[in-house]
């Protein structure tokens, strides 16, 4: 499944490698959090972080609430990386930092066509709520019009008092061949330390990712990729990888 051409602006959602490498055209770059979702490694990649000669690598995916709470495993996931309690498990327990990307009408096609095949390994198109968490900076830092219009458009939460954009999302859900979870961090860790595919290493996409999350939010940090980044470190050091 891919996005369909659309003459209209579009809106991209990253959670992944799009927050450190931006699809082409992206005018504007709007932190916020998903909810309903855990980010996990969970998915096989044979085209650009691993390949099937020298083995597959490991790319995010989002794992819905709905596909958690039927899971035991996956239940133990959330209360381990989430802080999930399972007498009261909510959707809005599931959180995750990530951005989307404002892409004008006019280059809408063409990034349409770069992203589905750049995402093609597995993931589908979906689109979700996105809660919008727009400072003071980031209101100065695009101070035209436009913006302030396509903000503007969007809902708000009455309860947060946030903007609500619903966006496009790539996800490799639970049924798609590459998906491999639930997955022990450790198993994960071992193959991320030495994947490499035909984009780079699979410890590349981790570390960008994580250093890219830290910068997204500096309150709050998402334990499963910090401790996946301080495992795969460890690993790396043991193997005398550089």
């Amino acid at each position: 499944m891919t996005i369909d051409s659309t003459e209209k602006p579009l809106w991209v959602l990253g959670y992944g490698s799009l927050i450190f490498k931006p699809p082409p055209h992206a005018k504007y770059r709007v932190p916020g959090i998903i909810y309903n979702f855990s980010r996990r490694f969970w998915q096989s990649s044979s085209d650009h972080r691993g390949c099937v000669e020298t083995g597959l690598g490991r790319v995010l995916t989002l794992v819905a609430y709905e596909d958690i709470v039927k899971d035991e495993s996956l239940i133990q996931d959330v209360e381990r990386f989430n802080a999930v309690k399972r007498d009261n498990f909510q959707k809005k327990d599931l959180k995750s930092w990530a951005c989307a990307y404002y892409i004008p009408a006019e280059f809408a096609k063409e990034v349409t066509d770069y992203l589905n095949v750049r995402e093609q390994d597995g993931y589908t198109v979906h689109e979700i709520p996105f809660e919008l968490h727009i400072d003071e900076e980031l209101k100065q830092k695009y101070s035209d019009p436009a913006f302030n219009k396509a903000i503007e458009d969007l809902p708000i939460d009455p309860n947060s008092g946030k903007h609500i954009l619903t966006s496009v999302v790539y996800i490799g859900t639970l049924d798609n061949p590459s998906f491999v979870g639930p997955e022990s961090l450790e198993d994960t860790a071992q193959i991320i330390s030495t994947a490499v595919g035909p984009s780079g290493t699979n410890f590349e996409y981790l570390e960008k990712l994580y250093l890219a999350l830290n910068e997204l939010d500096q309150h709050e940090e998402d334990q499963y990729v910090t401790e996946l980044y301080q495992r795969v470190l460890e690993i790396r050091k043991n193997k005398g990888i550089e």
